[in-house]
């Protein structure tokens, strides 16, 4: 009987010492030797609570400057992420105002989008911060290389054989704007015959004219995608030039420096550069899809805006991505790649204090 109890005192022993060590072996033993077999229940680390990410839906020709913005950020915010979203101006807005999709920051190349698209369902106001210019870019080994000049490009473009392209009016500024500069260049050139030459033969775009504005009508451009090439995105076509797909491209001056292509910088008067000519760019204006209808984009100097949503999921943190993109960091790096800052940037709307000391109220 003693044996019996004495048994059972020791099994009752044994038994605690086993559960005390197996609920004291599943805490912390990464540190303790020969552990490597236990299970153990990861700590989520402060770090890992602290990572938050910010989304930038903007046009595809800053993706050079916002990489670089982006790097500058994400080095003075540790433990934050910039989601850089490439994509037509229109398409990002899109984004946005018809498909609900969170952004910390909009950034459009043409400033006028935002106040027409945004405000003031989905955005309090908006800042213009670069300018840019068209171009037609090339390599060295597109056709007539070495013969194209400011006077004879577009004599260039409709020789035999010669492949070229701009992207979709539909869903990008440079794409809506392509067009404009080809309109406008026969007045300049004194030849009313250049944009049915080499737009209206290639394709389903057309133009009609009333009390001296000509509007190029391109929801339905149908290009025969043998001499005339349209692609959802301006920087698509950078692919196309550098593999030899085409001869020449539109594109924004910024996008030819980023992307070390040849170009050819044109007259003022046609190239959406300059406030000086801005009554004369008035003079065109492309109509393009807009939902089930259409939309009209009048001719302008080409001027980028930026917003932080409404819908932004981190709002301070869009602020602050603002704010390095039209401070110091944010001017070096747009001047750098080729597509001049607005020094201050225009404000426009409720502009958040944050934001007011680098900026001058317009409206």
């Amino acid at each position: 009987m003693k044996l019996t109890r004495l048994s059972a005192f020791i099994y009752l022993i044994v038994a605690a010492a086993v559960l005390i060590c197996g609920c004291t072996g599943t805490t912390n033993t990464d540190s303790v030797p020969g552990a490597g077999n236990q299970t153990t229940t990861p700590t989520p680390t402060a770090a890992a609570a602290e990572d938050v990410q910010v989304k930038v839906f903007h046009a595809g020709s800053l993706t050079g400057p916002f990489e670089k913005v982006k790097a500058e950020f994400e080095t003075e915010h540790p433990g934050v992420t910039v989601l850089l979203e490439p994509a037509g101006s229109v398409d990002c807005i899109k984004k946005v105002t018809e498909n609900g999709k969170p952004a910390d920051v909009v950034a459009s190349a043409d400033y006028a989008l935002i106040p027409d698209m945004m405000i003031p369902e989905d955005a309090d106001w908006y800042l213009t911060f670069a300018k840019n210019r068209m171009v037609l870019t090339y390599s060295n080994e597109s056709m007539y290389a070495d013969e194209i000049t400011a006077e004879n490009w577009y004599e260039i473009l409709d020789r035999d054989g010669v492949r070229w392209g701009f992207s979709d009016p539909n869903s990008d500024p440079c794409g809506y704007r392509s067009p404009m500069v080809i309109q406008l260049a026969e007045a300049y050139y004194e030849d009313d015959q250049i944009f049915e030459t080499l737009v209206g033969e290639h394709s389903e775009i057309t133009v009609t004219e009333e009390g001296g504005v000509y509007t190029i009508h391109a929801a339905d451009p149908k290009p025969d995608s043998i001499t005339l090439t349209i692609r959802p995105k301006s920087v698509e076509l950078v692919q196309m030039i550098q593999a030899g797909g085409l001869d020449y491209a539109w594109e924004y001056r910024s996008v030819a420096v980023q992307n070390d292509l040849r170009f050819l910088e044109l007259p003022e008067e046609i190239d959406l550069s300059s406030i000086d000519f801005a009554e004369n760019y008035a003079t065109v204006r492309t109509e393009a899809k807009k939902g089930d209808g259409t939309t009209v984009y009048a001719g302008s100097p080409i001027v980028y805006g930026v917003t932080v949503p409404k819908i932004a999921e981190h709002p301070d943190l869009g602020l602050e991505f603002v704010e390095m993109l039209i401070g110091a960091t944010g001017q070096e790096i747009l001047a750098a790649d080729g597509q001049p800052p607005i020094v201050p940037a225009g404000g426009y709307g409720d502009v958040p204090t944050a934001l007011q000391s680098l900026v001058e109220m317009k409206a």
